[in-house]
C-alpha cells in the first residue's frame, strides 16, 4: 500500500489528497497541518467578518469528518520542521505539546503556502495592528472589529484583493475606513486608467484611500490607538493625521521554501521552490505545489503567482503523479477577479508592460468601453474592456475588465481566459460564437466589441 503525505492543508495539500484517493481508494494519504482549519477558504475571511457569511464553520469547504469520510487521516496542531529524505520521514512538532514525533511516507508533497509580508517599521502581531493570512488571523480581526464602536477609526495597509475586500467588510460593519496605497491607484494588477476606477467606487462608498503613500512605521499612541506615518503627498498623508483604533495588514505574501530547501529542492522564479510540469522538485519522492512553488505560465514560462485556482490544479497533478501517473501542469495565465462593493475588476493574461519583454512581441494595449447587453433593454451597463495584443501577429496576450456586478465580468473575463489558454488571436476572439439576448448581451458581445476596436487601431497603427 502506497503512503503519501501532503504537508500543508489549503489548497494544493487537499486537492492531491482527494486526488490520490479518487483515483486508488487504497492510498493511505495523509494531510499534516500546522494549524487546526482544513480545507477552509481564506478567500472567504472578508465575507465572514463582514456578516455575509454567518459563521466561521461556513467557510470549511470541507468539514474534517468529511475529509476523513474521504478516507483522508489528519494530523492538524502538526508542524513539519525537516524532511530526512533517506529515510523517507518527516521529523513534527505537535503545536500544544511541543513533543516531536515522526511521520514515514512513500511519496510526500510540499504545500506550505506563502507567508505574509512584514515590513520594518510596522509591528504586525501587537494589539491593534493585526495581519489577516490565515484563519487564526481571521478570528483576531473579527474579534476586534466586534470589539470597535460605530465610526472608529480602521486603516487597511495594502490595497490588493484582500485589502479591497477588508474595505467593504469594515464599512459594513459601521467603521470609519482609511485605505493605505503605495501605487498611484488602487489594484496594482490593473492598469491605472482602470485600477482609477475602483478607487473611485472606494471612495464614492466612504473609504478615504491614500495612493501613492508608503507607510514607513507606526507608533502607539492614547488607549491603545496607533498614529500611521507615511510619505506621500500631502492631499494623501492629511488622510492619516488621527490615530487608529485597529490597523490591518494586507501588504502580499512570499513563498514558504524553508521546509523544502533543507530538503534539499533547489528555488527559481521569485525564490520559489523549483519544480517541473509535473510537480517534481528533483529531490527524490519529494513533490511541491501551490503557492510555494514557481507557476508554469503560458505566455511568460516560470514565474510565480500565487492563487488559490492555481495551487488547487498543481495539487490535483501532483496527488496523480504520486501514484505514478504522467500528468502535466497545463499552465495559468493569471485569471483573477475582484468584487468592490458595486463594481468587479478582473484579468488574465498580461499588461503592456508585462509583455514588452516577450521576445519577439510588440505589444498594443487599447480600452473599449462597451455596454454589457443591448441598451434598449432596461439596466444595460458600460464595461470598461482593456485589451493587450501583439502589433505582429494579432495574438491576445491579455485583458482586464471593469464593470457593475450585474455585468457578468468574470465570464467574460473567462472568455479571454480561454482564448488565452488555447493561443488565439483577437480576430479569432471576434469569430467566437458566443450567446445573444438583449437582456443579456449583444448580437456582437463586449468582448468582441474590444477585440475590433484592438484590430482598428493595429491597423490605423501600421
Amino acid at each position: 500500500m502506497t503512503h503519501l503525505l501532503a504537508i500543508g492543508g489549503s489548497d494544493a495539500g487537499i486537492a492531491a489528497a482527494l486526488r490520490a484517493r479518487e483515483l486508488d481508494p487504497s492510498a493511505d494519504v495523509t494531510v499534516m497541518l500546522a494549524d487546526s482549519y482544513p480545507n477552509y477558504s481564506i478567500c472567504g475571511i472578508p465575507y465572514w467578518i463582514s456578516g455575509d457569511v454567518a459563521a466561521e464553520s461556513d467557510l470549511a469547504h470541507r468539514t474534517g469528518s468529511d475529509l476523513e469520510a474521504a478516507g483522508i487521516r489528519l494530523l492538524t496542531d502538526t508542524r513539519a520542521v525537516a524532511i530526512d529524505v533517506d529515510g523517507r520521514r518527516v521529523e513534527t512538532v505537535h503545536a500544544a505539546s511541543g513533543a516531536s514525533s515522526h511521520v514515514s511516507y512513500d511519496e510526500v508533497l510540499i504545500g506550505t503556502g506563502a507567508h505574509p509580508v512584514r515590513p520594518d517599521g510596522i509591528p504586525v502581531g501587537e494589539p491593534g495592528v493585526l495581519p489577516l493570512h490565515t484563519m487564526a488571523d481571521a478570528e483576531a480581526v473579527h474579534e476586534a472589529v466586534a470589539a470597535l464602536a460605530a465610526g472608529a477609526r480602521v486603516a487597511v495597509i495594502g490595497a490588493g484583493y484582500i485589502g479591497l475586500e477588508m474595505c467593504e467588510a469594515l464599512i459594513a460593519r459601521g467603521l470609519d475606513v482609511t485605505l493605505v496605497q503605495r501605487g498611484p491607484e488602487v489594484l496594482s494588477t490593473l492598469d491605472p486608467e482602470l485600477g482609477a476606477l475602483i478607487t473611485g467606487e472606494a471612495r464614492a462608498h466612504g473609504v478615504a484611500v491614500a495612493t501613492g503613500t508608503t507607510v514607513t512605521s507606526l507608533t502607539p499612541d492614547r488607549g491603545g490607538t496607533w498614529l500611521v506615518h507615511a510619505s506621500g503627498p500631502d492631499s494623501s498623508t492629511n488622510l492619516l493625521d488621527a490615530p487608529f483604533s485597529l490597523v490591518i495588514v494586507c501588504l502580499g505574501v512570499a513563498p514558504s521554501t524553508e521546509l523544502a530547501v533543507s530538503a534539499g529542492a533547489e528555488l527559481g522564479s521569485h525564490g520559489a521552490v523549483a519544480v517541473d510540469d509535473r510537480m517534481r522538485t528533483g529531490v527524490p519522492h519529494v513533490w511541491a505545489a501551490g503557492d510555494c512553488v514557481v507557476t508554469h505560465h503560458r505566455l511568460l514560462g516560470l514565474t510565480w503567482l500565487p492563487l488559490g485556482t492555481t495551487a488547487h490544479k498543481q495539487g490535483r497533478v501532483a496527488g496523480e503523479n504520486m501514484l505514478g501517473g504522467d500528468r502535466r501542469y497545463a499552465g495559468s495565465v493569471g485569471t483573477q477577479v475582484v468584487k468592490v462593493f458595486d463594481l468587479v475588476a478582473a484579468r488574465t493574461g498580461l499588461r503592456d508592460r508585462d509583455a514588452a519583454d516577450l521576445p519577439g512581441t510588440t505589444p498594443l494595449s487599447s480600452i473599449t468601453i462597451a455596454d454589457d447587453h443591448k441598451a434598449y433593454y432596461p439596466g444595460a451597463v458600460p464595461l470598461s474592456i482593456g485589451v493587450t495584443g501583439d502589433t505582429a501577429t494579432g495574438r491576445l496576450l491579455g485583458a482586464q475588465i471593469v464593470g457593475h456586478r450585474s455585468a457578468e465580468v468574470a465570464k467574460r473575463i473567462d472568455v479571454f481566459a480561454a482564448a488565452l489558454h488555447a493561443g488565439s488571436t483577437l480576430d479569432e476572439v471576434s469569430d467566437l460564437d458566443l450567446s445573444y439576448t438583449p437582456p443579456l448581451g449583444s448580437p456582437w458581445d463586449a468582448v468582441q466589441v474590444a477585440a475590433q476596436a484592438w484590430e482598428r487601431e493595429r491597423r490605423e497603427r501600421a
